[in-house]
């Protein structure tokens, strides 16, 4: 290499002039001019591309239109009086990463160079390959196999050149190298080490050169063959998710709520400040005698169980004879400042309640799906403490947990900064569903951001029309109230398990004293409610208890028809006291877990009745308040 390349290599690597994004960065600018030592005695003379006139008019009009689409954006929101407003905020996580780097095992000098060496000899193997450099092989006829593989590069333009392939590979590299050091720091907490860990592979997905249309062959290719029309497709979609305040991940238009998802035919039949709730139409003669009512979680849409008649949960109950109904949450406005998780408690209460008065039977089923599962243990609780325990026949939990010690990725996004963040965004008396939807994607930063990024604002490509990221992007707003307490209480300070630590609508809530039977549902892959987190509420509760693993994550392993015929479950029908000693004993089952839960459902009542009168609503009498989905739904 030269002595000018050593000289620059210590000057840029230098303990006093490295923070952890300039370090990060340091180390690409070093391989970019070693690569072009390395590479330029074998391809001397290069010479410079022209441009034909058309394509040259071409260009032309691409840069005219990125130049007027950003002025048109920049006038509107001069006429608005307002600028984009971030929901999220970033500088967090390099405030951990300026806070820890001198105590990380690459933040001293030698251990700087021992990773420039380290690269420069991936550098010369890697150029080998391609019959470049003193570790010159034969070159392959086809692009080579490299030593370490990411489905980000995984289009053979990554390969077919040695320039991208080094720059991806020394990319790898050095994101394994950085990553593996956190484990090695000392004198930290393990939940500062999480968070430590957490915002470095944020700054490292951030980083990838995929991101970057100069560093990206397959952007570079595309703007190349549009003359650049890709990139003012991408900045239209980019102006318009900043018009937004949040990231789009499907086409907006492509679906209408009640039109085509959430259709599953029925009525609102009550109607309180907080929700709507929706019974929907019997499609069989008869029906169970003991109905069904379903808390989906506030944080998201309830039509997650009615995306359409092939995936609804909602249409499947109905089918199966159980008469069905739903909480539509209303998305917080500035009227629901006050409301806390003891509003939420009492609606469940009063939606119980009045089902059980409007079809005159003395009990229900119940299922909650997430925080509203969390609500929903805490409601039979209180029932149970009230000596009101017969009004729940049984309880279904999708995903929920009530111990919060191992909650998770999501605790990352509880400590006192982020939290006093999510305050700080609440002073109209709510949190904007969008801060939510950004923390979320934030968790899987590949998946739900920078893929995106390259797709939509890079390659200039189309919004897929896919009603599962259609809901993920309706997002809901949140009491500030509620916000506050249901974080710091049970998420950071766990003491919803701790008997009569908390109380909600006056009464304080013991959970081992719930004998109401329940079907606990956990996602094998779920980041958002671990398994072993909602494993643990089989510890609370001390009725019969039935606990199913299910294959997929937070959504997919609970939407799953029988039709699909997609993923599998676990029984063990053995007590177990973890998820290992249940996984341990557990028998596999393919398919759909659906099937086995409404064989648990027929297992206490299968008397049933006509499906007339107001188990049919809209029937004669019986007009309802409006047609489902109902306009709270609706409500932004």
């Amino acid at each position: 290499m030269g002595s000018g390349l050593g000289a620059k290599s210590n000057e840029l690597m230098s303990e006093e002039s490295a923070n952890p994004v300039e370090f990060f960065q340091n180390m690409l600018t070093l391989q970019g001019e070693a690569l072009r030592q390395l590479v330029n005695p074998f391809f001397p003379g290069a010479s410079t591309p022209t441009l034909e006139k058309d394509d040259l008019v071409g260009w032309m009009d691409a840069a005219q239109r990125l130049q007027a689409l950003w002025l048109e954006f920049q006038q509107a929101l001069l006429a608005e009086g307002q600028a984009p407003a971030p929901f999220a905020d970033v500088t967090k996580w390099f405030d951990y990463l300026e806070l820890f780097y001198k105590r990380l095992p690459f933040a001293n000098a030698d251990a700087q160079q021992r990773l420039w060496q380290e690269g420069l000899g991936l550098w010369e193997s890697v150029l080998g390959l391609y019959g470049i450099g003193p570790k010159a092989g034969e070159a392959a006829n086809e692009p080579p196999e490299l030593p370490r593989k990411d489905r980000r590069f995984a289009d053979p333009r990554w390969r077919s050149q040695p320039v991208f392939a080094v720059l991806h590979q020394t990319y790898l590299m050095l994101a394994d190298q950085i990553e593996a050091t956190i484990g090695a720091v000392d004198g930290i907490a393990d939940e500062k080490r999480e968070q430590l860990r957490f915002a470095v592979r944020s700054l490292i997905d951030a980083l990838s050169p995929a991101n970057y249309p100069l560093t990206n062959p397959v952007v570079i290719e595309r703007t190349i063959e549009s003359k650049g029309a890709n990139l003012v497709r991408g900045m239209e979609h980019l102006l318009a998710d900043l018009k937004r305040g949040q990231l789009s991940h499907t086409d907006p238009n492509a679906f209408t709520v009640g039109k085509d998802i959430a259709i599953t035919p029925g009525k609102v039949v009550y109607e309180t400040p907080l929700f709507q709730l929706i019974q929907y139409s019997p499609t069989t003669d008869r029906v169970f005698e003991v109905p069904l009512v379903i808390f989906p979680p506030w944080i998201n849409r309830f039509y997650i169980l009615d995306l359409n008649p092939k995936k609804s949960f909602v249409r499947w109950a109905v089918e199966q004879g159980l008469t069905v109904f739903i909480t539509s949450w209303k998305s917080a406005d500035e009227t629901m400042a006050e409301v806390a998780w003891d509003d939420y408690i009492r609606a469940q209460i009063e939606a119980i309640d009045f089902v059980r008065a409007r079809l005159k039977v003395p009990a229900v089923h119940t299922i909650g799906y997430c925080a509203a599962g969390t609500t929903l243990a805490a409601t039979l609780a209180i029932l149970a403490r009230r000596g009101d325990t017969d009004k729940v026949a049984s309880a279904t939990f999708f995903t929920a947990q009530v111990d919060f010690e191992k909650a998770g990725e999501l605790k990352l996004l509880c400590d006192d900064a982020t939290l006093t963040l999510a305050d700080q965004m609440s002073a109209k008396g709510y949190l904007d569903g969008r801060f939510m939807a950004a923390a979320f994607n934030a968790l899987r930063g590949q998946d739900l951001i920078w893929n995106y990024v390259v797709n939509n604002y890079l390659l200039g490509e189309d919004y897929p029309a896919f009603d599962l990221l259609f809901w993920n992007g309706d997002t809901t707003n949140l009491p500030a109230r509620w916000h506050h307490d249901y974080t710091r209480d049970l998420y950071r300070d766990n003491r919803l398990v701790v008997p009569d630590a908390l109380s909600a609508d006056g009464t304080p809530i013991d959970l081992t004293r719930i004998t109401t039977p329940s079907y606990v549902q956990a996602g094998r892959e779920d980041h958002i409610a671990p398994p072993e987190s909602v494993f643990r509420l089989t510890r609370q509760l001390r009725g019969p208890t039935r606990f199913l693993l299910a294959g997929s994550g937070h959504i997919a392993g609970v939407v799953n028809p029988p039709s699909a015929n997609k993923y599998q479950y676990w029984t063990n029908d053995h007590p177990c006291v973890s998820l290992d000693d249940f996984i341990a004993g557990a028998t596999e089952h393919p398919g759909s877990w659906w099937p086995d839960w409404i064989e648990w459902i027929r297992s206490f009542n299968a008397a049933n009745v006509p499906a007339s009168g107001k188990r049919k609503p809209g029937g004669k009498g019986e007009a309802g308040l409006e047609d489902a989905p109902g306009r709270y739904v609706l409500m932004h």
